[in-house]
């Protein structure tokens, strides 16, 4: 029944059955699925949106938010003085 409706912002289901709460969690369309806990609709430490007909496709929540708003780079310094041997160099 979660499945066939037009949304998909968060899913909850209550249960004492270990399989079945699995089978939710990988089964159920939304973008949330609560084991045990009412939907409260957001978490504010995770990416927040919804499946289907809910938002928009962005994931503006968390600390997932940071690579819809970086450019990363990786930046190695040595201080030593030395020149650095490779990893895979192991003679």
């Amino acid at each position: 029944m979660n499945n066939r409706v037009e949304f998909g912002l968060s899913s909850s289901i209550f249960t004492r059955d270990i399989n079945l709460a699995y089978q939710a969690m990988r089964d159920l369309d939304t973008g949330i699925v609560y084991v045990n806990a009412g939907t409260s609709g957001a978490e504010i430490h995770l990416p927040f949106g919804g499946t289907k007909g809910t938002g928009n496709g962005h994931r503006d929540s968390g600390v997932a938010s940071l690579d819809v708003y970086t450019e990363w780079k990786s930046i190695y310094v040595d201080y030593s003085g030395k020149l650095q041997r490779a990893q895979i160099d192991n003679y």
